[in-house]
């Protein structure tokens, strides 16, 4: 897990209990995390802070969704690793996601080690 310890995550998710749940797992991994809760904000963030390892982005939000927020971080930060995350896991959802700019996708809810795998698959 060394390779992952001290990464900045951005979060971006607009339901609490969902951005509690990541921030928990994250920091039980040793990973820094910040926090967007939705596209515009994560958009700014990427702006700001060149720092960020990697982002997990949730596709349904208000404001400006995952694919459309994943499209703009990608002109700023075109190799920076973006993973869908979405409650709703129907078939073809992976490759939209894909087809979108993210770099990889999970489905909610999210196991633990299933995220962990592809952090460090992102990362290493």
């Amino acid at each position: 897990m060394n390779n992952i310890q001290n990464k900045l995550i951005l979060v971006v998710e607009d339901e609490e209990f969902n951005r509690i749940y990541f921030e928990e797992l994250l920091n039980q991994i040793h990973c820094n995390v910040l926090v967007a809760n939705n596209g515009l904000e994560a958009i700014d963030i990427c702006q700001k802070n060149d720092k960020i390892d990697l982002v997990l982005m949730d596709i349904k939000m208000p404001l400006m969704d995952g694919y459309q927020a994943t499209k703009e971080i990608k002109k700023i930060r075109p190799n920076l690793p973006i993973i869908a995350q979405t409650a709703f896991a129907l078939l073809g959802d992976k490759n939209k996601s894909l087809e979108n700019g993210c770099d990889d996708y999970i489905a909610k809810p999210v196991k633990k080690d299933v995220l962990i795998q592809l952090i460090r698959k992102h990362l290493a």
